[in-house]
């Protein structure tokens, strides 16, 4: 089976198609991948070391960036040619704005995360009419698509309550490979992300940082400003050596659909603090301890809890541990070849 799978080169998504295709590739998958975007030198370097058959990648605006719909057009055309040499199996759509294209293979599409569910959690308000367009884009993505996956439940139960998709759902949790064994334990709070994505919220970390008597490092875009470490945007195996160093991972996020970092952090033996919201509860369940994201001092408290207490530490780094263990590559790769027969057996059905 070939796959002709799309990507974004901007957040966990990137991550989440390498480490699908590199485990696909075990089943006999063979997967090109079309990233649009500009793909960084580090990720020029995870596609060079990768099980890809094939890489494309050209930089357009993706579909929930401003005024975006030229560039969206042009990024059709130009997937649709890669789709007529290819001649793929199957095509697996990582976005929503190019699932309704004329494509002469079934259409998956993953939703990682969309603009109406993150606009109630992160805002607290519906989308304003501004996203007219982009819903009835999604609309019609979904009803395009041969089937819908999500990583969670409750981001799927989101998507369903939001566009009101009439195909087939399921949910397949996503995974990854392998993270630097954990070392001895640096007296650290270690946080990544966007400082300035209000989804992720490392402004309630910058703000409670003072209060705490470890530091608190922020890997990743942006300045969080004085008080804080500031190691920057790192390549992924930089990261996972911060991570196996670091003896508690905290993410009060408003928004997120599954939380590749924490799961990358619990693999590498942190204790998690995690914002209280469904997709991290279903994820996490007692694995973590859990704040409101909007409540500082709860944060405080949480953390503080982690920082003082030892045995309360190490059981939650064991607890995540052992939670990260069902959450592999591998068992993410064999609910996609599901997916993927699935998919392929219901085009058959329809053109037979």
């Amino acid at each position: 089976m070939t796959v002709l799978m799309t990507t974004d080169t901007v957040g966990g998504t990137w991550t989440y198609a390498l480490e699908l295709v590199n485990a696909l590739a075990s089943r006999g998958v063979e997967v090109v991948l079309a990233a649009i975007g500009r793909p960084s030198r580090d990720q020029l370097d995870e596609v060079a070391s990768s099980r890809l058959a094939g890489f494309h990648a050209a930089d357009y605006r993706l579909e929930w960036m401003e005024d975006p719909w030229d560039d969206v057009d042009e990024a059709g055309e130009w997937l649709l040619e890669l789709a007529d040499e290819l001649e793929p199996t199957l095509v697996h759509q990582n976005g929503y704005a190019h699932v309704a294209l004329p494509w002469k293979a079934p259409a998956v599409v993953v939703g990682h995360s969309d603009v109406l569910s993150w606009h109630e959690a992160v805002r607290g308000a519906p989308a304003g009419e501004e996203w007219s367009r982009y819903r009835s884009l999604v609309e019609a993505g979904l009803a395009a698509a041969d089937l819908l996956v999500a990583p969670t439940r409750a981001l799927l139960d989101a998507l369903v309550r939001l566009y009101e998709p009439s195909c087939p759902r399921l949910v397949v949790p996503n995974g990854v490979s392998s993270a630097a064994a954990a070392r001895s334990k640096r007296e650290v709070v270690l946080a990544a992300g966007r400082v300035w994505d209000e989804a992720k919220n490392l402004q309630a970390l910058v703000r409670i940082a003072p209060r705490l008597s470890w530091p608190v490092a922020i890997a990743g875009e942006g300045d969080p400003g004085p008080g804080v470490e500031r190691p920057g945007r790192l390549p992924r195996q930089e990261l996972a050596e911060r991570l196996a160093e670091a003896a508690v991972f905290a993410a009060p996020a408003f928004y997120e659909p599954f939380g590749l970092a924490a799961l990358e952090a619990g693999c590498a033996g942190c204790a998690l603090v995690l914002g209280d919201i469904p997709t991290l509860r279903e994820v996490w369940d007692d694995a973590a301890l859990f704040v409101p994201p909007a409540d500082d001092e709860a944060l405080v408290e949480a953390l503080g809890r982690m920082i003082d207490d030892r045995r309360l530490r190490e059981d939650y780094a064991a607890r995540a541990r052992r939670k990260a263990c069902g959450y592999t590559a591998g068992r993410m790769a064999s609910g996609y070849a599901m997916v993927y027969e699935r998919a392929v057996a219901r085009e058959g059905v329809r053109s037979g």
